[in-house]
């Protein structure tokens, strides 16, 4: 039987009602312009609806402009080391399977450095929402070529251009085991941005939400062809993925009924270069979280964790003579 705390019985008799405010923390540093704006307001906007509670909810990151994230919420946070987000995020969820926990990485953080972990973050699929906030260059560097920029992009790491086809973030994985949920979305279109937040939020195993974003410091122009010709956009819908208003449906035309649950369209549909694909790719509900596997949905107790600590430090004390 799953006892409640006392703490979680006042919480839940006093009914909280939270506001965008209660997740709001410091003023953002990034540039005006940023994509990382829209993306902050959209996941702000999810904690309020969902009434999530800031003590439950954790953002970790690792290195680059978005990472600073963890920042910018009212709520637990890790800024950690250069590509390693998502192993500290499985850390924490299969130590407080309770929680909530999101991971924010960027295009340089999750696809380079960042890579294996990646990789098997997808196969492990445990309970996580993550964002990758692809701008498809190192921002927080001052402009060095990523693994998703473009063919031909000039920076100070490819001063005559990069040489090799862009990552596509979507296909790596979409090609791993386990995978459960895939997504895309744009910046530069909050509305469906949000639902497809949402929608990652709701689904239970790693969700993997790539945002296609602008950088106006280092690459300002590269996504105008995009922005201003709605119909590069392609809006996937579906009844079991996500139904387009009829605003955006006025102004985005381009759009395919799409099932979530076929993998191999949705492949296709990932490695397509006429349009940018955005809804929700993949969704699989029965793939099983690694978290559940190791029965550790099973909450550690206070005493159980010192326990735990006390006898890893107990392997490194130094006893006096003849102590026991």
């Amino acid at each position: 039987m799953n006892m409640m705390s006392s703490a979680e019985c006042l919480l839940q008799m006093c009914d909280e009602h939270f506001e965008l405010e209660d997740y709001q923390s410091g003023v953002p540093r990034w540039c005006t312009g940023c994509g990382d704006n829209a993306i902050l307001a959209a996941v702000q906007r999810l904690c309020r609806d969902e009434g999530l509670l800031p003590e439950k909810t954790v953002f970790v990151s690792g290195i680059g402009c978005s990472s600073r994230f963890p920042h910018y919420m009212k709520t637990y946070g890790f800024h950690g080391i250069h590509g390693r987000a998502l192993p500290v995020a499985e850390g924490v969820k299969m130590a407080r399977p309770d929680l909530t926990v999101f991971v924010n990485t960027g295009d340089g953080d999750c696809c380079s450095i960042g890579a294996a972990h990646w990789i098997h973050a997808i196969r492990y699929n445990m309970n996580i929402t993550v964002f990758l906030h692809d701008n498809q260059i190192y921002g927080l560097t001052k402009k060095q070529a990523s693994p998703t920029s473009p063919i031909g992009t000039k920076s100070n790491t490819t001063p005559r251009g990069s040489y090799l086809e862009a990552l596509n973030p979507l296909t790596v994985t979409l090609g791993v085991q386990n995978v459960s949920f895939v997504a895309q979305a744009v910046d530069w279109i909050p509305e469906i941005l949000f639902d497809i937040v949402k929608a990652a939020y709701h689904h239970k195993g790693l969700s993997f939400v790539r945002i296609v974003q602008r950088c106006p410091e280092w690459l300002p122009a590269s996504l105008d062809p995009w922005m201003q010709d709605p119909n590069r956009v392609q809006l996937l819908n579906h009844e079991d993925g996500l139904q387009t208003s009829a605003g955006m449906s006025r102004i985005y035309k381009n759009q395919l009924q799409h099932d979530p649950s076929n993998i191999d369209r949705a492949r296709e549909i990932a490695s397509g270069h006429d349009s940018i694909p955005v809804g929700i790719l993949y969704r699989n509900p029965n793939i099983p979280c690694y978290e559940n596997l190791r029965l550790s949905d099973k909450l550690r107790t206070p005493d159980l964790t010192r326990a735990g600590l006390n006898a890893e430090l107990d392997k490194y004390t130094v006893w006096p003579e003849g102590a026991q």
